[in-house]
């Protein structure tokens, strides 16, 4: 059987990856699992959260995105991350120069992270026909105080920071300007302007969640999961797997901004399935819905509420407005949130691209 590109199915993952580990740790609290980003072993007074993984969709700013993706599995524990290792394949033809660029960003972002790269490999290999990094990072917490989706139960609110779309948006838009160039309006306008697709390439600068995974754990969650292959909709739905929970999603308060919307109908993609780096789902018990909105508006991170957890019975689904709907709720329908499949960024890596 020849498996399509992208992460594994939930259930292929569960049959041939963890159904064949054997042996455990007694020092081990948190193992692989649907959902779960992160390890956590048992040292002592502290648990070390762990998390790895690969940046293996992007070019231009790999580097920059091998450091916050596994630091943002990190800070989704409410833990502030400390270090990380990268594991660099390049491709044949990679010049000095090219290695250099890849090392500066991901210098940089970590410098402003304040986490230290600690360690990890570096080859150029023809196993690869693009750059591709495997990250590692490692964060360290009092015993017990990490972030658990376990803790998730009906009643808690699901809320989102930023926006759908982040991380994939803003990837298409460094790697393939040249093709959103040529869309057009039927008055043969430009669909996205130049300052629209700058501002898309922005987004890679607002990758990272550190600050509200931290700000969030402060306050306390009942778990959080940051948005990455399978868009917002994955995200809830790998949580609920965790907590054993159904989950009801607000289609229209899922914010999504206007450059992603412009940039999934050029692509024909669906940006609530689309990588979003950048994006957190922290689930708010009832009694601390302000308390954490106030945490968020002090740490300068948007965020909205956009469903609510609930029993396993009602299933995970998402409410769609409709043309009819009315101020009491006339014409809304309801529709089931299928597993996490191939991200949508899938759909568009790998075209030629065109321009810068």
């Amino acid at each position: 059987m020849i498996l399509p590109t992208g992460k594994l199915d939930s259930d292929l993952l569960k049959r041939i990856v963890f159904e064949k580990i054997q042996y455990r740790s007694e020092e081990v609290k948190v193992r692989p699992g649907i959902g779960e980003d992160c390890a956590c072993v048992d040292f002592g007074d502290f648990d070390c959260v762990m998390s790895t993984d690969p940046i293996t969709s992007a070019v231009s700013d790999i580097g920059r995105l091998s450091i916050h993706i596994t630091c943002n599995d990190i800070a989704s524990n409410g833990v502030q991350p400390l270090g990380i290792m990268l594991a660099v394949m390049l491709p044949e033809g990679t010049t000095e120069e090219d290695v250099e660029h890849i090392m500066g960003q991901a210098a940089e972002t970590a410098a402003q992270l304040q986490v230290e790269i600690i360690g990890g490999h570096t080859e150029i290999t023809p196993a690869v026909k693009q750059p591709v990094i495997v990250s590692t990072a490692i964060g360290k917490t009092p015993a017990g105080s990490s972030q658990s989706g376990d803790n998730m139960e009906p009643g808690d609110y699901i809320m989102m920071t930023k926006a759908a779309g982040l991380e994939g948006s803003g990837i298409i838009a460094c790697d393939y300007a040249g093709r959103l160039r040529q869309e057009k309006n039927p008055d043969g306008s430009p669909l996205l302007s130049e300052e629209e697709i700058l501002r898309a390439k922005s987004f890679l600068d607002r990758v990272s969640v550190v600050s509200e995974g931290v700000a969030a754990g402060r306050v306390g969650t009942h778990g959080m999961h940051d948005i990455t292959e399978g868009g917002i909709l994955g995200a809830v739905w790998e949580m609920c797997q965790i907590s054993g929970t159904g989950a009801e999603v607000w289609e229209e308060a899922i914010p999504i901004e206007p450059e992603t919307r412009k940039i999934c109908v050029v692509f024909g993609i669906n940006p609530l399935r689309l990588i979003s780096s950048g994006s957190m789902v922290i689930i708010v018990p009832k009694a601390l819905r302000r308390q954490m909105e106030q945490a968020m508006e002090e740490a300068g991170v948007p965020a909205a509420i956009i469903g609510v957890i609930r029993d396993k019975e009602d299933g995970i689904r998402m409410a769609r407005r409709t043309k009819t709907c009315g101020a009491e709720g006339e014409g809304r329908i309801s529709v089931a949130v299928d597993p996490p499949y191939a991200d949508e960024i899938y759909k568009v890596a790998g075209r030629e691209k065109t321009g810068d």
